[in-house]
């Protein structure tokens, strides 16, 4: 799949850590305009943070980009600190976090272009409901 695709993740968990889950869902994108649907991942994720299930949610949803073979990709997300730390604003002090966020800029490495911007929680609504649904299966 050579189209590029943009991509809303999200993290979360009720109580910090707690029971957490993580969303991301792919669409199509021409000529700047979101299409259709092409993937969603909804993943329990156990008892962690919530800064460690928003790098989860990024992992999973970059991961199933990957396996569809989409080369260009633009990552939508309401985590402002891990779009900071993954665009280089940031430094990653929490040893836990610097784990995610290698594996992220490894995952990196499978598409042509990639960009990570903030977005508001009412512009990610549709990741934060497969956080909700993915911790609601399992709690």
């Amino acid at each position: 799949m050579s189209m590029k695709v943009r991509m809303y993740a999200d993290g979360g968990s009720r109580g910090n850590p707690g029971p957490a889950g993580c969303g991301a869902i792919l669409y199509t994108l021409k000529g700047g305009e979101e299409g259709e649907v092409i993937a969603e991942v909804s993943e329990y994720i156990g008892a962690t943070t919530n800064n460690q299930a928003e790098y989860k949610a990024i992992i999973f949803g970059l991961q199933k980009a990957k396996d569809l073979g989409v080369k260009e990709i633009e990552v939508r997300l309401d985590s402002e600190l891990a779009v900071k730390q993954i665009n280089g604003q940031y430094r990653v002090k929490n040893p836990g976090l610097a784990k995610r966020f290698l594996e992220v800029k490894n995952l990196l490495h499978s598409f042509d272009r990639a960009t990570f911007s903030h977005v508001y929680r009412e512009q990610n609504k549709e990741a934060d409901a497969l956080v909700n649904k993915a911790i609601d299966l399992h709690v």
